[in-house]
């Protein structure tokens, strides 16, 4: 296991709001970590070190080893983690224990190989598009893979790759799939074509997507909702409002 997966905390025995900000400005994030038939407990972890881990793609879908003091280590995973609004701080996170018998269920990202080899990629005027970058799978926490992986190298123009298509690895499974109906199979990429005069990279592709979405109907009205626009001071209480 690699050293961004251990996640050293303290117990925490002041909770609320003015606890909280007081753990924010020593530079520590509250923490709580729960399940596994056992009560919750409230902990503490260095600001600094949790921002570093959570660079991590793999922090948001492995199991890791939260050591307090020197209790025993228990193995969770991050279920929840919230981050200040603007300024680069973490201000909350859950972690849940895991059991090695129990199935979990958590997103992992998608990563695409083959696409510059792959006839779509190479041929021109073609724009391959990711409709999706992560999937929610169930594995027990020994099978559980930090990603997945979708191979494109025989995508053509025109093609579209579906859920099912990902390679899943062994004792691993997608939920969706297991219920009945091609709807839940839906799109993960697709390679389509572009008018001439809109070039390529990823102005070409966002008008393609553009152009796709308008074909299927689904452009979004992109309407800002009242008040979405707030003042910093409010932006901190909101923040906030999650403690334990």
């Amino acid at each position: 296991m690699s050293d961004s997966n251990i996640i050293i905390a303290e117990l925490r025995e002041d909770v609320g709001k003015g606890a909280s900000r007081r753990l924010r400005r020593e530079g520590k994030v509250p923490a709580v970590i729960y399940g596994g038939r056992r009560d919750p407990v409230s902990l503490t972890v260095q600001q600094d070190e949790l921002l570093h881990a959570a660079e991590n793609e793999a922090f948001y879908a492995s199991i890791l080893e939260i050591k307090v003091g020197k209790k025993k280590t228990q193995q969770a995973v991050v279920r929840d983690m919230q981050r200040h609004p603007y300024k680069p701080i973490i201000m909350h996170i859950d972690f849940m224990r895991v059991s090695a018998k129990e199935t979990l269920r958590m997103s992992v990202p998608i990563h695409f190989i083959g696409e510059e080899e792959s006839p779509a990629g190479k041929a021109s005027g073609v724009v391959i598009q990711h409709q999706v970058t992560e999937v929610e799978i169930s594995a027990l926490p020994k099978d559980l893979p930090e990603f997945v992986t979708l191979d494109l190298s025989e995508m053509d123009a025109g093609d579209t790759v579906m859920l099912s298509d990902i390679q899943l690895p062994k004792g691993v499974e997608i939920p969706a799939l297991a219920i009945e109906g091609d709807e839940n199979d839906t799109q993960v990429a697709n390679a389509v074509h572009i008018k001439a005069d809109q070039g390529t990279g990823a102005a070409a592709a966002a008008e393609a997507e553009a152009a796709l979405a308008d074909e299927l109907g689904e452009m979004a009205e992109g309407e800002v909702p009242e008040g979405e626009a707030e003042g910093e001071a409010e932006a901190d209480d909101e923040s906030e409002e999650k403690e334990d």
